[in-house]
């Protein structure tokens, strides 16, 4: 019997070495350490032309508009930048412009001259049509003599031929 005791007590004992602890439910620890706050960009916001700017009315309206040869009568792309130019001005009342008629290098000094001065007054008129009041609109005709290209070939040809509007006072810079 005693042996059937101690086996009993060693038993016992071994099952007891054996069992687990219950873990307990602890709460997550804490970071209790300062938090940097968050490092600011301060690289400028690339938000395009500053609006009012003439880099704004040319990226949001256009800045010129184009002619056949020998033309002065606006096509349907050119009164629809028309259009455009004069809703900007429109949201810009202070604003004065000069639209310059340019020419490609065909043609003679005087025809050129009067011919970009038919295509200044055809765009100005057209401006007025839309609503802007004709104090703040200047013509002058350049001809052939400020070509923005200077290649003799068909494409710069009608490229140069074009009104240019440009703005005078009364913008954002």
């Amino acid at each position: 019997m005693k042996i059937k005791l101690f086996a009993i007590a060693a038993l016992g004992a071994f099952a007891t070495a054996c069992a687990s602890t219950p873990v307990e439910d602890t709460a997550p620890v804490r970071d209790t350490r300062p938090v940097d706050p968050p490092i600011e960009d301060t690289r400028p916001i690339e938000t395009g032309p500053m609006a009012g700017s003439p880099d704004h009315f040319v990226a949001t309206a256009g800045d010129r508009v184009f002619y056949g040869l020998d033309r002065h009568d606006l096509s349907d792309e050119a009164r629809a930048t028309l259009r455009r130019q004069a809703a900007w001005l429109a949201s810009y009342p202070g604003t004065r412009i000069l639209v310059a008629g340019n020419c490609d290098e065909r043609g003679t000094r005087e025809y050129n001259l009067a011919l970009g001065a038919r295509r200044a007054s055809a765009a100005r008129t057209y401006l007025i049509s839309q609503g802007v009041d004709p104090s703040r609109i200047s013509t002058t005709s350049y001809g052939k003599e400020r070509p923005s290209c200077s290649q003799s070939s068909e494409t710069c040809w009608a490229v140069n031929r074009n009104a240019t509007t440009t703005l005078l006072s009364g913008y954002t810079n």
